[in-house]
C-alpha cells in the first residue's frame, strides 16, 4: 500500500510553534513514526509539507495518478478556509482522513468548522500527533 501524508501551512514549525498547543515533537518526528508504522505493514509513505495551497492541491491530484491508495492530511489553517482543497479532495478517487493535532472544537470559534471534512472518510482531532498513527492504522489495517 502507498499512503500520502500531507501537511499544510506552518506545520514545518511543529515543535517550535506554540508547544503548549501543538507539543514539542517536530514534523520530522511525526514522519519517522509514520514510516515506522507503515513498515510494519509493508506499506510505503510519501510524507510532504507545504505552506502553499496550490502545491497541496497538485499533490492531491497527483496522488490518484501515482497509485496512492490513501491520504492522511493535516491541512492546518486551510481546514477552515479552503474550498479549493475541499474541491481537490472531491476531485480524486482516493480516500482522505483529516488530522488535527489540537482539538479544533476547543479553540477559537473560527476553527470549529472544517471546509474539508464532508469530503473526507473521517476526521481525527485533539489527540496530538498520535492522530497521524490512528489515521494510518485505519488505512493499513483494512
Amino acid at each position: 500500500m502507498k499512503v500520502l501524508v500531507l501537511n499544510g501551512p506552518n506545520l514545518n514549525r511543529l515543535g517550535k510553534r506554540e508547544p503548549e498547543i501543538y507539543g514539542s515533537e517536530t514534523l520530522e518526528d511525526v514522519k519517522e513514526k509514520c514510516i515506522n508504522l507503515a513498515s510494519q505493514f509493508n506499506a510505503v509513505i510519501d510524507f510532504k509539507q507545504s505552506n502553499h495551497e496550490g502545491v497541496l492541491i497538485d499533490w492531491i491530484h497527483e496522488a490518484e495518478d501515482t497509485d496512492v491508495e490513501a491520504i492522511v492530511f493535516n491541512p492546518g489553517a486551510y481546514t477552515h478556509t479552503s474550498i479549493a482543497l475541499r474541491d481537490a479532495i472531491a476531485a480524486v478517487n482516493v480516500p482522505v482522513i483529516e488530522v488535527h493535532i489540537s482539538n479544533i472544537h476547543k479553540r477559537e470559534s473560527f476553527r470549529h468548522e472544517s471546509k474539508l471534512a464532508a469530503e473526507c472518510v473521517g476526521q481525527i482531532s485533539g489527540l496530538g500527533t498520535f492522530g497521524y498513527e490512528l489515521a494510518l492504522r485505519k488505512f493499513l489495517e483494512q
